[in-house]
């Protein structure tokens, strides 16, 4: 059989079952660690319940994702999650899913594993949204749940700290109001929930911005200022409302 024969009758195993994203729906990529539990407690030293030095791995793996020729809009990470917000515009790859997929979980992999100096797997899914309301209320939904899950983790380390095994401590939180996990982490912890780092508690974003740079003209010689675009990294997001007005901020800029 000729190779081009045998290229085209097998080439439909591999995309009869194709599936593209529909033209102005907005996809969200959320890639996801695989293993990290094992990675972050026992194979690594990583302070609990939350580590700057893993902190700075996922957020450059974040940013490495938005710099690597598709059309990110904001990116956010909290945990071992990284969120994308494209362009409702992008187009690569014919917005086949299986091609994000493949390639942000294998870039995102890489750099992670880099940085690390130890390996490092996420997998990645493909999120559609089919307007602008529904993107605001995704992030809403990572950032509060980044909030929960912050509460939650300075609980149970600070009942651990305290003498309580993995059961216990879990148990102990199991069904506790939001007051009551404060009350706890501040008499147990001696911790104000209040006064911990905004990016334990809301996670990082990150997204693009302007500034002017000093440059020469090239016809004329002279000195001019140019516009140029670099990531902003932000440690200090903001919450509920005001969190979900920066979101449609960014998708109207977008626009």
């Amino acid at each position: 059989m000729k190779f081009d024969d045998l290229d085209k009758k097998m080439r439909v195993y591999e995309t009869a079952h194709d599936h593209c994203v529909m033209p102005e729906v907005f996809m969200v990529a959320r890639i996801d660690g695989r293993g990290f539990t094992r990675l972050t407690k026992d194979v690594h030293d990583f302070e609990a319940p939350f580590d700057v030095r893993f902190r700075d791995c996922m957020v450059g793996a974040t940013e490495h994702l938005m710099a690597c020729g598709l059309r990110v809009i904001y990116g956010y990470t909290q945990s071992d999650e990284i969120s994308l917000l494209f362009h409702r515009d992008e187009s690569s790859f014919g917005r086949k899913v299986r091609k994000f997929n493949s390639v942000l979980a294998g870039e995102a992999s890489a750099k992670f594993s880099l940085l690390l100096g130890d390996l490092g797997a996420f997998d990645c899914r493909i999120i559609q949204l089919p307007n602008e309301d529904r993107v605001v209320d995704y992030f809403r939904w990572r950032n509060e749940d980044a909030h929960r899950n912050a509460l939650n983790a300075h609980c149970y380390w600070a009942l651990r700290r305290q003498g309580s095994g993995v059961r216990n401590a879990t148990e102990a939180l199991s069904g506790m109001s939001v007051p009551d996990k404060n009350e706890l982490l501040f008499t147990k912890g001696n911790i104000n929930f209040n006064d911990l780092p905004n990016w334990q508690k809301r996670g990082t974003g990150l997204y693009w911005g302007t500034y002017l740079k000093e440059a020469t003209n090239p016809n004329t010689g002279d000195s001019v200022e140019a516009s140029r675009r670099r990531l902003k990294i932000d440690y200090d997001l903001p919450m509920k409302e005001e969190y979900s007005s920066f979101i449609a901020s960014l998708l109207m800029q977008a626009s």
